[in-house]
């Protein structure tokens, strides 16, 4: 039997495990504007179907997560909050 951490626990109950992850991150290849948003759009709408949204969000403000989408928000909306709560 394994231990798992508190993030191991929560990340094995997320959404967006599965084919449909390549979505919560860029390409590799360079993205237009358009296509970005597309894209994310796609992967806030799984997101906020997400039993575990709140503390995906937390992680990836606490760990400072500077790509994909976490918790329904990309970085420049996490790095807001983060903004926010240092007043």
């Amino acid at each position: 039997m394994t231990t798992q951490t508190l993030e191991e626990v929560w990340q094995a109950r997320a959404a967006c495990r599965g084919p449909q992850a390549a979505v919560f991150f860029p390409p590799t290849h360079a993205e237009r504007k358009e296509e970005k948003q597309a894209r994310e759009t796609r992967a806030k709408a799984i997101c906020s179907t997400c039993v575990v949204r709140r503390d995906c969000l937390e992680y990836a403000i606490r760990i400072r997560e500077p790509h994909g989408i976490w918790g329904g928000m990309n970085e420049v909306e996490r790095k807001q909050v983060l903004e926010r709560r240092a007043g």
